[in-house]
C-alpha cells in the first residue's frame, strides 16, 4: 500500500493539474513497482511560498537571484 506525499508551493495549481500529478505518480508506481492502483495513495500538500526555502534562502529571494 504505497503512500506518496507530494509537496508543491501554493502558486495556483489547478484541480486538473493536481489530478494529472495523482494519475502520473500512481501510474509510475504501477509501472515500476507493480503496485495496485486501488491501494496507492497520493497526497498533495500546498505550502505557502514564504514557508519554502532553497539553497538557504526563501524561495522568492532564490528565484530573484537565479533570474540575475
Amino acid at each position: 500500500m504505497p503512500y506518496v506525499n507530494v509537496k508543491i508551493t501554493r502558486e495556483g495549481a489547478t484541480a486538473a493539474q493536481k489530478a494529472e500529478i495523482i494519475a502520473g505518480v500512481t501510474e509510475l508506481l504501477v509501472r515500476v513497482l507493480d503496485k495496485d492502483p486501488a491501494t496507492t495513495f497520493v497526497l498533495i500538500d500546498e505550502v505557502a511560498l514564504e514557508d519554502w526555502g532553497v539553497g538557504g534562502l526563501p524561495t522568492e529571494e532564490y528565484r530573484r537571484r537565479a533570474r540575475g
